[in-house]
């Protein structure tokens, strides 16, 4: 079945540096170690130890000069970390920023030419703890290749990753950066949080079959963040499948979503299309770019998920 872009199935001295001191006391959580031997030999090439998201140390005898990843909110980590000049492929739609889209493509999380990345002299790949299978990471380590896994679950994860790749990048103070950018940002979304009554969300992240999150994707985290709960948040897969029934038995009060070939008046015009009382429902339209992918442009979804369900609440005042 051929799916959308974003699919949704899917750190000077030396010692530890830990997120939190980068970041100046900022509230991200110390889940990645990254291990310096002092910032002048650090910038001559020295090596430079990371903890990926499966507990497994990723060493490098200097920082990755031929970068690949997997999916494109890895090729979008990358360029926020300031490492986009060290891309030598990517996945396929990574299409942010527009210098990824002439990069050359080695396939998407699910299929990987490792021959390509052989033949592109790639010394680091960046992979999808939730989208990419056991297999093909190992299959690419058994080739040689040292893989990186990422696993961003939740909003405050997207900084932990930035300097992650940062530090595997060697382009510390870039990610430090965009880190800090990104907490400020976040924090400033729950500063703004909506305290009233939550809006019964039913987010829709396919429309055939009919597609939703549960509690552990960032976008029920969004939900929440914007005033809202998220119907199915529930359902143990990460990305359940609906019915329509379903649907109607929750109750929703506001749909939320949309696919990357849509635009947002034809997602309000599909959803009118449905059966009472689901076509009575407001259906507003998100870019899915901006909140499916775990990457600093969830700042600009969340933005989105709340004005559109600050206006639902405004419509019934």
């Amino acid at each position: 079945m051929k799916r959308k872009s974003g699919d949704p199935r899917r750190s000077a001295g030396a010692g530890p540096l830990t997120i939190a001191g980068v970041l100046s006391g900022q509230w991200l959580p110390v889940c990645v170690l990254v291990i310096f031997t002092g910032v002048a030999a650090h910038a001559h090439g020295e090596p430079v130890t990371v903890t990926d998201d499966r507990g497994v140390l990723i060493h490098l005898q200097q920082p990755a000069r031929r970068i690949v990843t997997l999916t494109p909110h890895l090729t979008e980590l990358v360029f926020a970390a300031g490492a986009g000049d060290r891309l030598a492929g990517v996945a396929r739609f990574s299409n942010y920023p527009p210098e990824a889209r002439v990069l050359p493509v080695v396939g998407d999380a699910l299929h990987v030419d490792v021959e390509r990345l052989l033949a592109l002299k790639t010394d680091l790949v960046l992979a999808w703890r939730s989208g990419t299978p056991l297999e093909t990471v190992a299959r690419i380590e058994r080739a040689g290749l040292p893989v990186f896994v990422s696993d961003a679950k939740r909003l405050e994860d997207v900084g932990r990753a930035i300097l992650a790749v940062a530090a595997l990048a060697g382009t510390k103070e870039s990610g430090a950066r965009a880190g800090a950018a990104f907490a400020r940002g976040l924090t400033e979304l729950h500063a703004a949080r909506h305290q009233g009554k939550p809006l019964r969300v039913f987010y829709e992240i396919w429309p055939s079959p009919l597609m939703t999150v549960s509690k552990e994707h960032v976008i029920s985290e969004i939900i929440a963040l914007c005033g809202g709960v998220n119907v199915f948040g529930g359902l143990l897969p990460l990305t359940p499948e609906v019915s329509l029934e379903a649907l109607l038995a929750v109750r929703p009060e506001v749909v939320l979503g949309g696919t990357s070939a849509e635009t947002p008046a034809a997602y309000a015009a599909r959803w009118a299309a449905r059966p009472l009382p689901l076509s009575a429902l407001p259906a507003h339209y998100i870019e899915p770019d901006l909140i499916q992918r775990p990457t600093p442009r969830l700042l600009d979804g969340v933005r989105q998920v709340c004005a559109h369900l600050e206006s639902v609440r405004a419509s019934r005042r």
